[in-house]
């Protein structure tokens, strides 16, 4: 990552014991608190449309209505839970080593801050605990959705471990590539939806059918998209806020997108399956809403691969249980890629200039 440095041997050599307690606070400071006002104007900007969409344009089923609005409020609870975690959590990171210097703010007493590193376990964690807790109040024992639903979180729990131990241990590019395809493995081998894809109108007379079965590709393509979808939030962290920031961009949109098609079809499969999305999208938000208050610039924390990587594999876990057929879908997440890296590298390029050095 571009905006921060790991600490080096010398970094973390042991110290002699501090003599009084002013001198441990002057070595190792709190956390700065989180931005709530940043935070709330986050929330209203995404709730109104999204809230507007459920209860008032569209004419959604009052069982529906009633899980996602359940499954709201158990991320509300996760939202706190994970903004009262962070601070305790990073105490201990920083006691194991577990830090890094903001590079972009070389230069300047906030450069020399020690600064937590792989803070997105906490998110992990309490994005799980959401998840399975809200079974309870979903799911019957003999549910067709169970078996998809825990697959996918066995592979997002799967892909927290590995960003974990990525953060630990320090991965070559070259194995951190296969850690998706890995970690995908339990989600694949539980799905039993269908092998098809949605072709995009200017191309029909180009193919012939309007929906292309794809088969054991299919299958292929998914995994191939966990180490896209990974990998894409993964390569934008280096600016404060960015990895966070652009999860939740996409997850409210996400969520809207889903309302949308609940609200359009009368398909009661599809319009289940775009539900299941909800369930796993909502707590996504609501942590990482907790953590981007605490990693909007000048950032108290760093995220580390295993937010990256967690992130990542939850929007493909989505995208392929939530049954988003329509390649677009997939052009345009390429060419969100594209844009991103060249973005980056003119912002790299600009970060050199000691008057810019601001990120």
């Amino acid at each position: 990552m571009a905006a921060r440095k790991r600490a080096s041997a010398a970094d973390t050599k042991p110290s002699p014991p501090p003599q009084t307690q002013e001198t441990t606070t002057l070595i190792d400071p709190p956390i700065a608190p989180p931005k709530k006002a940043l935070i709330f104007k986050f929330c209203l900007f995404f709730s109104i449309p999204y809230f507007y969409l459920l209860y008032q344009y569209y004419t959604i089923e009052q069982e529906l209505r009633r899980s996602i609005l359940i499954n709201a409020s158990l991320c509300v609870t996760g939202f706190f839970l994970t903004q009262r975690m962070i601070p305790v959590a990073s105490r201990y990171v920083l006691k194991r080593g577990l830090f890094g210097f903001d590079i972009n703010k070389k230069g300047t007493p906030q450069g020399t801050v020690k600064v937590p590193e792989s803070l997105g376990i906490v998110v992990g964690i309490v994005f799980l605990v959401l998840a399975i807790l809200f079974q309870y109040f979903n799911f019957t024992a003999d549910s067709n959705w169970l078996v998809e639903y825990n697959a996918a979180l066995a592979s997002i729990c799967f892909m927290i471990l590995l960003g974990f131990v990525d953060d630990v241990l320090d991965v070559p590019w070259r194995v951190k590539l296969l850690l998706p395809s890995i970690a995908a493995l339990p989600l694949l081998m539980a799905y039993a939806g269908h092998t098809t894809i949605i072709i995009p109108k200017p191309l029909i007379s180009y193919v012939g059918q309007e929906v292309l079965d794809l088969g054991w590709v299919y299958k292929l393509y998914m995994g191939l998209l966990a180490v896209f979808c990974t990998n894409s939030i993964n390569i934008h962290a280096g600016l404060n806020g960015l990895e966070v920031g652009q999860t939740v961009v996409i997850a409210s949109a996400i969520l809207i997108h889903n309302l949308m098609q609940i609200g359009a079809s009368s398909d009661p499969e599809y319009k289940q399956a775009h539900a299941f999305s909800i369930y796993l999208v909502q707590p996504l938000l609501a942590t990482s809403l907790a953590l981007l208050s605490y990693n909007w610039y000048p950032s108290s924390v760093f995220v580390g691969d295993t937010y990256t990587y967690f992130a990542g594999m939850t929007m493909a876990v989505v995208g392929i249980l939530g049954h988003y057929r329509c390649v677009f879908l997939a052009i345009g997440f390429i060419c969100l890629v594209f844009v991103y890296i060249h973005v980056r590298m003119n912002v790299c390029i600009v970060s050199a200039c000691p008057f810019t050095q601001m990120s």
